[in-house]
């Protein structure tokens, strides 16, 4: 961050290989380190959804998770953990494993209004101290089949890299009618809210 706004200690490190929220924070102009965690996700939100858990719960569970495990490998870091579910009435959506799961993807939220749970975590020395989730809302109008594959063919391997398939960023914002919430937090990470945080925390410059 230019200027000295950010703090030289801690080091922060991004707990995910994102690149959604590597640009964030980059655009953000924070000094960050990105260290993929090695977890399996979607045993823990399985796990979580079977005990009953909200959407809300598990993508923060997920988020801690995360955030927990880098920290075994910066313990004096302050590390950021985030994570996102998709809930669709009823139905929870993970990011699509290959272009023809997202295309079935799409035709299930074509025409319905979706939810997001987005939350993130901040965890130092192995204890959890900030989180925030929030649940952006957002619609599909109902697109065309001639839209929806040439939609696919523009995004591509972008179409898996997200829970929803989209780049709201991008090509994707042409999917709705209707967007409720912040724009980072569909992306991926509650920035704002993260930032207050960080400030609190001393780590930015009031």
């Amino acid at each position: 961050m230019k200027a000295g706004l950010q703090r030289p200690d801690p080091l922060l490190v991004l707990a995910s290989g994102s690149v959604a929220r590597q640009r964030l924070l980059q655009a953000a102009g924070l000094q960050f380190e990105a260290f993929p965690a090695s977890v399996d996700e979607g045993l823990i939100k399985q796990s979580a959804r079977a005990e009953g858990a909200a959407i809300q719960e598990a993508a923060l569970l997920v988020a801690e998770f995360k955030a927990k495990r880098v920290g075994l490998r910066f313990p004096e870091a302050l590390i950021i953990g985030a994570d996102q579910i998709l809930d669709c009435q009823g139905a929870w959506f993970d990011k699509p494993g290959s272009l023809a799961e997202a295309r079935a993807q799409l035709h299930a939220l074509r025409s319905k209004t979706h939810q997001l749970a987005t939350a993130v975590v901040c965890v130092q020395g192995g204890s959890r101290i900030w989180h925030q989730v929030v649940s952006p809302r957002l619609t599909m109008r109902r697109f065309s089949e001639d839209f929806l594959e040439a939609y696919i063919a523009a995004e591509a391997e972008f179409l898996v890299q997200s829970v929803g398939a989209y780049r709201i960023e991008g090509l994707g914002l042409q999917l709705f009618s209707e967007v409720e919430g912040d724009a980072s937090a569909i992306q991926g990470l509650p920035l704002l809210a993260l930032l207050g945080f960080l400030r609190q925390y001393g780590v930015l410059l009031e």
